[in-house]
């Protein structure tokens, strides 16, 4: 039966991969890298030896027909994304569901995915939360943001380390400075921080002390009372 495979791959720590994500992308005749020069990495670590072919944002338009059709002839694909587990803010929600509708099985390893230990870790309500991924970056920014300076469950959000402060401004602006704030950045790997507070302690931290790696950004909703 044709089918789909979705596996994700460690956001950091390569001891973080699943047995059956090796057995996967071992046994398949294809896998669809985001980025192959970064894939191959952990391929070579796992002696990984299928091949690869680059599926991103830039050119999945235009290769997704194809690549159901080679599906149903009885290709085997696997899909991965540079970390973490494909189409959470990365590439693969247009294939996954253009197989569906195509009616190809799509089966989704659990795995790594960063913004669930970011959640944990900051130690505000995890009970109910809303996932925001990366926030527009100019147009519809403003407009998003006083929704979410409404919004009363715990929040979300991927930013990079160059742009860290300037959206923690924001939420001071939009949110207040005493919001709740925690920052997560090198998840898994040897220089992992989390560093909590006020949205204002929070960022007078990463305006002395820039940051650098992959960040997730988690903020306390709107309190109730």
């Amino acid at each position: 039966m044709s089918k789909l495979y979705i596996v994700p791959t460690p956001i950091g720590n390569l001891k973080d991969i699943t047995f059956r994500a090796i057995e996967i992308l071992k046994d398949v005749d294809l896998i669809l890298a985001e980025d192959t020069r970064t894939s191959v990495k952990l391929l070579k670590h796992f002696e990984i030896t299928t091949h690869m072919q680059s599926h991103h944002m830039h050119n999945e338009h235009k290769t997704v027909e194809g690549l159901v059709q080679r599906i149903k002839s009885g290709t085997r694909v696997a899909l991965i994304s540079d970390a973490g587990t494909p189409a959470i803010s990365d590439p693969g929600f247009l294939l996954t569901r253009a197989c569906i509708e195509n009616n190809i099985d799509v089966d989704c390893l659990p795995g790594a995915t960063a913004f669930v230990p970011a959640l944990v870790n900051s130690g505000l309500p995890n009970d109910k939360f809303v996932f925001e991924g990366f926030l527009p970056v100019k147009k519809g920014r403003q407009t998003r943001l006083l929704l979410l300076a409404e919004e009363t469950r715990t929040m979300i959000f991927y930013e990079s380390p160059h742009k860290l402060v300037k959206t923690i401004g924001h939420f001071c602006e939009y949110f207040g400075d005493d919001r709740p704030v925690s920052v997560s950045r090198e998840l898994t790997k040897l220089y992992e921080e989390t560093v909590r507070g006020t949205a204002k302690e929070v960022l007078e931290y990463y305006t002395n002390k820039p940051p650098k790696g992959e960040v997730v950004i988690v903020v306390g909703g709107k309190s109730k009372i």
